[in-house]
């Protein structure tokens, strides 16, 4: 029999490829979500994380919960409003389920969960492993209360796979869109000092992965969700350039412009994170796109 398969998140970026590939493999697949959706394949079960309202019957035979729910990083300026939402999004979520969880006889064995590399945020030229400890800025702290959160699953005897997510390259959304916009007009260039790293991931690996952590049941823990060969901003920005035939001619946009714009959400383009992928790779995974090029050839193929 197939397993069943809980998404939360299941309509973001991630979310809405990983149900069509768990789909294809013949999985059950269900979401829980703020609204109804619009996929006939998927049932939808309601909840509302501020209200502590959730369906109980979205837990009913399922076997492995996929946990992405989570407000957009970079989507507003980081108020004290906005932080507390970015973080209580991915926290109280999964709150929410674990006292379902314990409230009523259910067949759930695994937890697979998303974080960010954003948790060891802006370390220079450190190579960065999941040993690695965590930064102490907002971006640090709120990964370390979201995995904090998701271990608690293993109070109740859950298997519990947590993948740190660096940046996801897709032209459907994410960072690369914004940052290719400026140079399709042929005024890109890099930000800042254009030497910080980029912990990049292809969308089809980080789906892929989610997949293999599903199917592998003996991974559990930490683990990198990034590509083995991490670049600069200034080698991405050049390599986006090259790819969409433009001219990179524009000087540097200066940091403190950044920060004037950005606030303290500049970190999220400023801070610098070279992050390792051995350990997923010593797990036995195999990345389909290992280098840039090869990612941004995959992505920009149509021009």
């Amino acid at each position: 029999m197939a397993k069943h398969i809980l998404l939360t998140g299941g309509s973001g970026l991630v979310g809405t490829e990983l149900t069509q590939l768990l789909l294809e493999k013949g999985y059950e697949v269900s979401h829980l979500s703020r609204k109804s959706g619009n996929n006939p394949k998927v049932k939808t079960y309601l909840w509302d994380i501020h209200k502590s309202e959730i369906d109980e019957h979205c837990i009913d035979g399922v076997d492995t919960i996929v946990h992405l729910a989570g407000a957009g990083i970079a989507e507003k300026r980081w108020t004290a409003k906005r932080k507390k939402e970015l973080t209580d999004s991915r926290t109280k979520s999964i709150e929410l389920i674990y006292n379902l969880l314990k409230s009523k006889p259910h067949t759930v064995k695994s937890i697979v969960s998303a974080s960010a590399t954003g948790y060891y945020n802006d370390r220079g030229d450190e190579l960065l492993t999941e040993d690695s400890p965590p930064s102490h800025d907002f971006l640090g702290e709120c990964c370390i209360l979201w995995e904090q959160t998701v271990n608690k699953g293993e109070e109740l005897g859950l298997r519990i796979l947590k993948f740190r997510t660096g940046v996801v390259l897709t032209d459907k959304g994410g960072a690369l869109p914004k940052l290719a916009l400026p140079v399709k007009f042929g005024i890109g260039s890099p930000l800042g000092n254009g030497k910080q790293w980029i912990p990049w991931i292809h969308r089809q690996d980080v789906i892929d992965m989610y997949l293999y952590g599903i199917e592998n049941t003996d991974l559990k823990g930490i683990y990198n969700m990034v590509a083995p060969n991490p670049v600069t901003n200034k080698q991405l920005t050049q390599a986006v350039a090259r790819h969409l035939h433009r001219p990179l001619w524009l000087p540097n946009v200066p940091a403190f412009i950044l920060k004037l714009l950005l606030g303290e959400m500049s970190t999220i383009v400023l801070g610098g994170t070279k992050v390792t992928a051995q350990k997923i790779e010593d797990a036995g995974f195999r990345f389909k796109y290992r280098q840039v090029e090869d990612a941004l050839a995959a992505i920009y193929s149509y021009i």
